[in-house]
């Protein structure tokens, strides 16, 4: 690949490269409005997926697939003219991808683990304050990478995938409960807003301190299985 070609063409086009991608604004209204309990039970969930994520994570793929299938059921069901009941779409899309992904746990979890590498190379895209209009080019480096990395090395796209959906629960429920406070809401919406560098690292850091103390924790239990 030519950068010099990628790096005129952002400079050629100053408004293109100020162009917003990243929805900030809706990942933060969807934060604030967590309750407690709601912010709380998104801190405990996400330490064990975080932690413990290697224990359970046929649970976790079933879940994971089940609300991809509400999602293609509802948004598919809305597209088709006549049929106006979203709800019963995206339970029978949530049906229908939950029972597949049994039989094809191993795909499924690779997929994860592919998706988890695009949403943490789009993330450092993000946090280096590189043009937004190209964030699709991490995100497609980090695809491949972890898609390589799930199908030559299993038990990784396991840690990486429920580690990361762990530190998204984690860092969510603890920005709803920074925000709930009026001493700390002001600092916390600046960081989000202000440093593109806030959000990638409260994603990455816990992390990967989950994939390191996942790979203890599965060395030190002689009994796991895949």
């Amino acid at each position: 690949m030519d950068f010099s070609i990628l790096a005129q063409t952002a400079g050629a086009s100053p408004g293109a490269a100020g162009q917003t991608i990243v929805p900030v604004d809706l990942i933060w209204k969807h934060i604030i409005t967590l309750d407690l309990i709601e912010a709380l039970t998104f801190i405990s969930f996400g330490s064990v997926c975080l932690l413990y994520g290697w224990r359970v994570f046929k649970i976790l793929v079933v879940i994971c697939f089940g609300l991809i299938g509400l999602i293609l059921g509802m948004t598919v069901t809305g597209q088709i003219v006549g049929l106006n009941n979203q709800l019963a779409g995206g339970l029978i899309g949530m049906g229908v991808l939950a029972v597949l992904s049994v039989p094809m746990m191993k795909w499924g979890v690779s997929l994860l683990g592919a998706a988890a590498g695009a949403i943490m190379a789009a993330a450092i895209w993000y946090a280096c304050n590189l043009p937004e209009q190209f964030i699709w080019t991490g995100a497609l480096t980090g695809l491949v990478a972890g898609g390589m990395i799930s199908f030559i090395i299993f038990k990784v796209s396991i840690m990486l995938f429920t580690s990361l959906g762990g530190s998204i629960l984690v860092s969510a429920g603890s920005m709803a409960l920074l925000y709930l406070y009026e001493r700390t809401a002001p600092q916390i919406q600046e960081f989000v807003f202000e440093k593109k560098w806030f959000l990638p690292i409260a994603i990455i850091v816990p992390t990967i301190i989950g994939v390191i103390l996942q790979n203890k924790f599965c060395k030190d239990s002689k009994d796991w299985e895949i």
